[in-house]
C-alpha cells in the first residue's frame, strides 16, 4: 500500500490535527478492523482512524465536537416534538436515526429533569417562612387574631422577666383546666379498637381473615404504643419474629407517616411516575398495534410513539413550570392537560398513522377511554406498591 499522501485527504487538515494522514493506521485501534490509509473514521466501530497521542487540545476538541454533535440532535428532537406533532416518529421510523435523539433515553433524561426540578421547588415552597407563619393563623377567629396579634406585640415590646412569667402561668393555667378533658377524651382518639389474639389464635383462622385480624392488632398496638421497632413491638406481642410479621408491622408504620405527611407520600409516587409510564407503555403500545393493526406497522413503532408522546408531556411540563412559578398559579400545567395535550395527542395521531379525520377522531376517542381506564387500574396497582414499599 502507498505510503504518498494524496494531496486531496489532506485538504484543509492542519498536520497537528489527529486526522491528519500521517497519523493514519492499517489497522482499528479498537475493534482491530483492518482499514485502508484513506479512511478516517472505522467503518465498524465508527473510532477516528489516528495514532496521534491524545494532547490536551486534542481531548478539548473532541469533547466539544461531541457537545455540538449532541447539541444539534437536541435541537432537532426539542423542535420536531414540539411544533411538529407525529413526525418525528414517522422520520425516526424512516431511517432518520442519527438526526434525533433516542427516544427512550430522551423520554426518561427530560422526565428525571422534571422531577428533579419539581421537587426543588416543592422544597422550597414547603419550607418557606411566609407559609409557616401563615399557618399559625389557620383556623382562629377574627377576634382572637386580634388578640393574637396584640399578645405577639406585646412579647416583643415588653421583654421583662415578670411578664414572661404571666403569660407562662397563664398557659399552664389554661393547659391543667384542659388535661382532665383530654384524659377522658384519650380513649376515644383511637381509630383502632383492636382485640389481642395469640399467634395460635391466628392461625386457626382462615388466611384471609389471619391477615386482617394481624394488620388490626399491629396497628392498635402502634395506636397505643408507638413502638416503631418491628422487633421490639412483636416481642411484646409475643408473635414469631417472621419476615411477613416485621414487614406487616413496619407497614403499620408507613401509614401512620402517610397519615402525618401525606404530601410527602404524593411527591414519594410523582418521583416514580417516570417508571409507572415505562412499565404501562408496553400494554398501551399492544393495544395501538390492535387499533392499528391493517396499517402494518411492527409492534416497535407504536412504543417509539409513545414514548415521544410521554416525551412531549414532559418537555411541555417543564416549559409551564416557570411561568407558573411566576404568575403562582397552575393555569399553564392546567392549560397542557386539558386542551394542549388532547389536541397535540389527535394531531400526532393524525400525521403519524396518516388516515382521514374522521376516522382519527373516532378512534382518538376510543384511545382516550381505554387509556383513562387502562391507567386508572394501573394507577391502583401502582399505589398499593408505593404504599408497601413505601
Amino acid at each position: 500500500m502507498s505510503k504518498k499522501i494524496p494531496k486531496k485527504l489532506n485538504k484543509k487538515v492542519s498536520e497537528d490535527s489527529r486526522k491528519h494522514f500521517k497519523y493514519r493506521s492499517n489497522t482499528c485501534l479498537n475493534c482491530g478492523q483492518p482499514l485502508d490509509l484513506s479512511d478516517v473514521y472505522c467503518p465498524y466501530c465508527s473510532q477516528l482512524n489516528s495514532t496521534k497521542p491524545l494532547s490536551l487540545k486534542d481531548f478539548v476538541l473532541e469533547f466539544l465536537s461531541s457537545v455540538i454533535s449532541y447539541d444539534s440532535r437536541l435541537r432537532y428532537t426539542i423542535t420536531d416534538l414540539l411544533f411538529r406533532p407525529g413526525r418525528i416518529t414517522r422520520n425516526y421510523m424512516k431511517g432518520q436515526r442519527l438526526k434525533y435523539a433516542n427516544p427512550f433515553r430522551f423520554f426518561l433524561s427530560v422526565s428525571i429533569i422534571y422531577f428533579l426540578l419539581y421537587s426543588v421547588v416543592t422544597y422550597f415552597e414547603d419550607n418557606s417562612p411566609q407559609d409557616e407563619f401563615e399557618n399559625i393563623y389557620t383556623g382562629i377567629d377574627d377576634g382572637k387574631k386580634k388578640d393574637l396579634d396584640v399578645g405577639i406585640l406585646k412579647i416583643k415590646i415588653d421583654s421583662s422577666t415578670q411578664q414572661q412569667n404571666k403569660i407562662v402561668r397563664n398557659d399552664t393555667l389554661a393547659s391543667k383546666n384542659d388535661s382532665t378533658a383530654t384524659k377522658t377524651k384519650q380513649t376515644e382518639e383511637y381509630e383502632y379498637d383492636y382485640t389481642y389474639l395469640s399467634e395460635k389464635e391466628l392461625q386457626s383462622l382462615s388466611s384471609g381473615e389471619r391477615i386482617y385480624e394481624r394488620f388490626g392488632i399491629y396497628r392498635g398496638f402502634y395506636e397505643r404504643n408507638e413502638i416503631k421497632q418491628a422487633e421490639i413491638a412483636l416481642d411484646s406481642l409475643k408473635h414469631p419474629k417472621t419476615a411477613f410479621n416485621k414487614w406487616m408491622y413496619e407497614k403499620v408504620e408507613s401509614i401512620e407517616r402517610i397519615k402525618e405527611n401525606p404530601y410527602g407520600f404524593i411527591n414519594y409516587m410523582v418521583q416514580k411516575t417516570p417508571f409507572f409510564l415505562f412499565f404501562c407503555s408496553p400494554i398501551l403500545a399492544l393495544f395501538l398495534w390492535l387499533l392499528y393493526y391493517r396499517k402494518k406497522r411492527y409492534y416497535m413503532e407504536h412504543l417509539v410513539f409513545l414514548f415521544h408522546i410521554f416525551s412531549f408531556v414532559f418537555l411541555a411540563l417543564l416549559i409551564a413550570m416557570i411561568p407558573d412559578l411566576i404568575i403562582g398559579t397552575d393555569i399553564l400545567q392546567g392549560l397542557l392537560f386539558l386542551i394542549i395535550g388532547p389536541f397535540y395527542f389527535y394531531k400526532a395521531l393524525r400525521n403519524y398513522y396518516q388516515q382521514k379525520r374522521l376516522i382519527t377522531i373516532i378512534k382518538f376517542v376510543f384511545l382516550n377511554i381505554f387509556f383513562w381506564i387502562s391507567t386508572t387500574i394501573a394507577g391502583l396497582i401502582f399505589l398499593f406498591i408505593s404504599a408497601a414499599l413505601y
